[in-house]
């Protein structure tokens, strides 16, 4: 993909409700600076700039209307083939191409089985895996 990203977003992993480790699939939280423009709620193909390399995700912004009632946006990314304790480091998040918008769905099975979806889509448009 060469254009370029919807979005750039930097700031420190934080602790989330940790539901996405659950049931496989664990999410980076990602505060962001004060000042940040975040783009519109849905799901993202994103790639993400860690400490220990770059990598493709998967990002929500918006609620998380499966999983709690709260109208607070998060930004949150489930990065692709990579599980390690990040909290506490800092990220940079380039939103790449809007995959879906956000939306309830019945189970937090049901999520997963469309984050997996999501996954393939992301790598189908980023091109590959972890580098």
């Amino acid at each position: 993909m060469t254009e370029e990203p919807i979005a750039l977003l930097r700031g420190r992993i934080v602790h989330g409700k940790g539901l996405g480790r659950t049931v496989g699939m664990p999410t980076a939280n990602l505060e962001t600076v004060p000042g940040s423009v975040i783009p519109s709620e849905g799901v993202y193909a994103s790639r993400v700039f860690l400490r220990s390399g770059e990598y493709i995700g998967v990002t929500n912004i918006g609620p998380r209307p499966t999983v709690d009632r709260s109208p607070a946006r998060t930004v949150e990314t489930n990065i692709i083939g990579f599980d390690d304790d990040i909290y506490g480091e800092d990220m940079l998040l380039s939103v790449e191409a809007f995959l879906r918008p956000v939306r309830k769905m019945g189970s937090l099975a049901e999520v997963k089985e469309q984050v997996e979806k999501d996954k393939a889509e992301a790598q189908r448009l980023l091109g590959g895996g972890p580098r």
